[in-house]
């Protein structure tokens, strides 16, 4: 592989303009089909054949008037006094006009309906039972509602909940935006208005300012590291054509497939970074070469040849874990995944190819003059009676710094790094996951204090109703459908955890009945979880009781199944990745215990990876610093990316870095030697890479999208905990302990695994002439 990867780059080299105008038809062809094809992403989650998509798939089909998104808008008075009767008024006008928006079904009128719960009928008069059966009727379905508001107490705050026609999270954003101009018209009234996040968020643009500056910073870690601007400058433009080719394919396959808002978003910040990084390693082996003396033209070809297969296999690595997302069953998240692995892929391709071209046009200007000057080298890259060529792989180095501190004491430092790590994944024991809310909106946001203002004013459980859905016997009355009705909004009141239950019709067959309960706390509240689980344990008691078969759905009902099943599936996911793991860095490294202690690194970075995010996002350590308005549950699918994602980048690391490693010790190098010289050579590039990375990664943080928060914020960590602590710190501390042992392998293994020379071994390492 190392002999074709480096006729490729001799390829790409002596043929630059060529390589760049394939690549920039490339890229103008897959924007044009993204423009032509693209369809818009959704915020909506679901599972095929989950148990909330069944029930309201049926209720869909058995009655559609109840099927359709909710989401609440509240209304409230600009000076904390209670509503006057022109407020009423037009806050009344409104809700009609809310009505006539396009998708738009239905809004409930806050004061009419607290009316009704106060038994005030509509000639503002109390209602009055008739008879006794009527009096016992309504005393227990005012129980059953128990106080349930839409104005609230002190008159100053109400409340409407707004149906579609579809889920909220697929209603059109011109919609959306309509309802918002209609009730902004309030503001002259004296009246703020607030929406729910479903109708304010706008998905249309996934770059923003946190991202720019993430590249500006890996752009000044470019530029201190190589000291050219113009070399500075080659890893980002890779990136950013191998991102752009990625994105514009995974926007242009959104025409066939429905893909979640966070798709494009986990792309492009993986892709930004891996695509640095690859045109990074490429770029310095071929500095190196450069000042040890080597030819232009031959330098490039070396330098894809031996970097070049590295970054080939430890792109292999993140392609495949983040396929793996597949073998998890879950649809939006193999789409994820597929999206992230392709965007990856077009940055290899861009790596092996472009990168090596543009080195050919660039010259010796890809180092800068006082850098040639410090290696006995003229500003044009030829050699002087002074030159000084950097020390080769077949060189041993002197242990310094940091590395040499690592090998003189190695028991004491795998035991800090251990005890480190281990502190620092103590916190996943307690990790609770689900789906983001209003509560995880900026503080600032209108979404955020919806949330806000409608646990405050109207309870917790207002934010997250559970929509029950009843089949009811057939050949019922109207008056026996009443009576079951009450019955079983009785029945699911006992429940503890339930604050209200409140009818939401009965299906013009009379067959299928629907009632909202509201539970006592919010929806990603640890209570809610449980009243979701004894809600459906207790439905055949309830069926038993009054012949009503009950079952549940609704987005709170929906993220809590999707969570559950995310976590179910993460541990097979996990050993997938170990297993794959093992199995590549087996060939990679021709190594028994190698292996074991880079699968066993990568662990440890998941965890204390997983555990800062805990800390931050979900008990709110610095919440401030990161945005973090109110801690919850973590997203459910985070550990999955954060697993597959860092998996290969710790690959890369451990590619980049014990490669090196085993480069001198193929050349002859006793092991411990070896574990030097390789540390020397890669320290550098693994830094800077790292850093890279995690700038990247950090401007992710204050995203638009707040479900990419807390991912950019553990890949963040997990890149500098799995560069510095597992990759340049354990690591070594272990080869060192090991020595000869670190490279082990039975014969027989020996003779049957395929020699894959990932380091470039058997490249010839004359100086040819360019």
């Amino acid at each position: 592989m190392a002999r074709l990867l480096q006729k490729l780059g001799a390829g790409s080299a002596h043929r630059p303009w060529l390589v760049i105008l394939i690549w920039l038809l490339v890229l103008g062809g897959a924007t044009s089909a993204a423009i032509a094809l693209q369809k818009p992403t959704t915020t909506e989650f679901n599972i095929p054949g989950a148990q909330f998509q069944q029930v309201l798939d049926d209720l869909k089909q058995n009655f559609p008037e109840a099927a359709g998104g909710t989401a609440p808008v509240v209304f409230q008075t600009s000076d904390g006094k209670p509503f006057t009767d022109a407020q009423k008024a037009a806050i009344s006008s409104t809700i009609e006009q809310f009505k006539g928006v396009n998708g738009v079904t239905d809004a409930v009128n806050p004061f009419a309906a607290q009316a009704q719960l106060d038994g005030i009928g509509p000639d503002g008069k109390p209602v009055m039972p008739t008879t006794p059966q009527q009096a016992e009727a309504m005393k227990r379905q005012a129980a059953v509602i128990n106080g349930l508001r839409f104005v609230s107490q002190d008159g100053t705050t109400a409340i409407t909940q707004v149906r579609w026609d579809q889920s909220i999270q697929n209603v059109p954003l011109a919609e959306r935006d309509q309802l918002q101009q209609v009730g902004n018209q309030l503001t002259h009234q004296g009246i703020t208005v607030n929406y729910a996040k479903e109708i304010t968020q706008n998905i249309a643009s996934i770059i923003g300012p946190g991202e720019i500056i993430g590249v500006a910073v890996a752009g000044v870690v470019l530029l201190v590291m190589l000291g050219s601007l113009v070399a500075a400058g080659l890893p980002i433009l890779s990136a950013l054509i191998g991102v752009g080719v990625g994105m514009a394919a995974t926007f242009a396959a959104s025409h066939w497939i429905e893909m979640q808002s966070i798709t494009p978003a986990l792309g492009l910040m993986i892709g930004l970074a891996v695509g640095i990084d690859y045109s990074l390693f490429i770029l310095n082996r071929h500095r190196i070469q450069l000042l040890q003396g080597m030819p232009v033209r031959s330098s490039i070809g070396r330098a894809t040849g031996t970097a070049g297969n590295a970054v080939l296999f430890a792109g292999l690595t993140v392609i495949i874990a983040l396929a793996a997302l597949t073998l998890t069953g879950i649809p939006f998240l193999a789409v994820m995944g597929l999206a992230a692995a392709g965007t990856v892929l077009a940055a290899v391709l861009v790596a092996l190819t472009f990168t090596p071209a543009v080195l050919s046009l660039l010259g010796h200007r890809v180092i800068g003059r006082k850098t040639w000057a410090k290696h006995g080298f003229t500003a044009t890259g030829e050699p002087t009676d002074t030159a000084k060529h950097l020390a080769d792989h077949d060189e041993v180095v002197e242990p310094r710094g940091w590395i040499r501190t690592v090998t003189e004491h190695p028991i004491i430092t795998s035991l800090v790094a251990l005890l480190v790590l281990g502190a620092m994944s103590i916190p996943v024991a307690g990790m609770r996951l689900g789906l983001p809310d209003g509560a995880s909106e900026p503080a600032n946001s209108t979404g955020y204090r919806t949330y806000q203002i409608t646990a405050d004013k109207f309870g917790a459980g207002m934010n997250g109703p559970i929509v029950a859905v009843g089949e009811l016997p057939q050949g019922a009355n109207q008056q026996q459908v009443a009576a079951l009705q009450l019955q079983t909004s009785e029945r699911l009141k006992t429940i503890d955890g339930v604050q209200h239950v409140v009818p939401m019709g009965v299906s013009s067959d009379g067959r299928t009945a629907a009632w909202q309960v509201v539970p006592t706390d919010g929806p990603n509240a640890e209570s809610t979880v449980t009243l979701v689980h004894t809600i459906r344990d207790d439905a055949s008691s309830i069926k038993d009781a009054t012949g009503v078969d009950v079952r549940i759905t609704g987005q709170t009902v929906a993220n809590i199944d999707i969570s559950q099943t995310l976590s179910d599936a993460l541990p097979v996911y996990l050993i997938v990745v170990v297993g794959l793991s093992l199995v590549l860095l087996l060939l990679v490294f021709r190594s028994i215990l190698v292996p074991l202690i880079a699968t066993g690194g990568f662990l440890l970075s998941i965890g204390a990876s997983l555990g800062a995010v805990v800390l931050v996002y979900q008990h709110g350590w610095l919440g401030s610093v990161f945005g973090v308005t109110q801690p919850a549950a973590l997203l459910s699918f985070l550990p999955t990316i954060l697993i597959g994602v860092l998996f290969g980048l710790a690959m890369d690391y451990q590619m980049f870095l014990v490669s090196g490693m085993r480069e001198a010790h193929a050349h002859g190098q006793d092991a411990r030697a070896a574990v030097v010289t390789g540390f020397r050579h890669g320290r550098r590039v693994v830094t800077a890479a790292a850093l890279i990375m995690a700038a990247v990664f950090a401007g992710f943080i204050h995203a638009e999208l707040t479900m990419i928060r807390p991912i950019g914020f553990g890949l963040a960590v997990g890149v500098l905990v799995d560069a510095f602590i597992v990759r340049m710190t354990l690591t070594p501390a272990l080869m060192h302990l090991l020595g000869e042992k670190a490279w082990w392998l039975p014969k027989w293994l020996d003779r049957i695994l395929p020699d894959v020379d990932v380091e470039g071994a058997k490249l010839d390492r004359t100086h040819l002439t360019s």
